[in-house]
């Protein structure tokens, strides 16, 4: 071979990984400053401006106005389950509802009872040992509620009890 071939043919000599260990801690370092900073409120981000400090050393931000919002409880149902087995399910539950709607929600709260018991009793075993099962309830009662009483009335349903004996 000639020299210019074996020089080439040479592998090149590796450089310690002391480089990249280097780069990556000071890359950890400045993202955890850099979020450090930010959330801080020393750099403002979106057009939030710097949170103040109180003479207790405790952050002043603006309190959020609560949702204008009223709950009306409803009385517990005791329903028998689709299975093979003498099984019950208790539930009870309240609705979430906006202010100006409390009075039109309560004179409808026998229809809602209604709607609640025929919904609970079609509903299968197989459905209530589902992970998901309490959340898609809501979800139907919800929108089952929403139709007797009005859009926008009823904002959600709280599950208070959800018992399977």
């Amino acid at each position: 071979m000639t020299d210019a071939t074996y020089k080439l043919a040479e592998p090149t000599e590796k450089k310690g990984k002391k480089g990249m260990l280097i780069g990556m801690i000071l890359a950890v370092v400045g993202a955890a400053g850099g979020y450090f900073l930010t959330s801080s409120g020393l750099i403002p981000l979106g057009g939030k401006a710097a949170v103040e400090t109180n003479k207790d050393g405790a952050k002043d931000e603006p309190a959020k106005a609560l949702a204008d919002v009223g709950f009306i409880d409803l009385p517990p149902v005791v329903v028998s389950v689709n299975s093979g087995k003498s099984r019950h399910l208790k539930f009870h539950a309240q609705l979430e509802v906006n202010a100006p709607y409390m009075d039109d929600v309560k004179k409808m709260q026998p229809r809602i009872m209604d709607v609640l018991n025929g919904y609970l009793r079609a509903v299968e075993l197989k459905d209530l040992e589902d992970s998901l099962a309490l959340t898609r309830i809501r979800g139907h009662l919800l929108r089952r509620i929403g139709i007797v009483v009005g859009e926008g009335r009823v904002r959600d349903v709280l599950v208070m009890e959800f018992v399977l004996n």
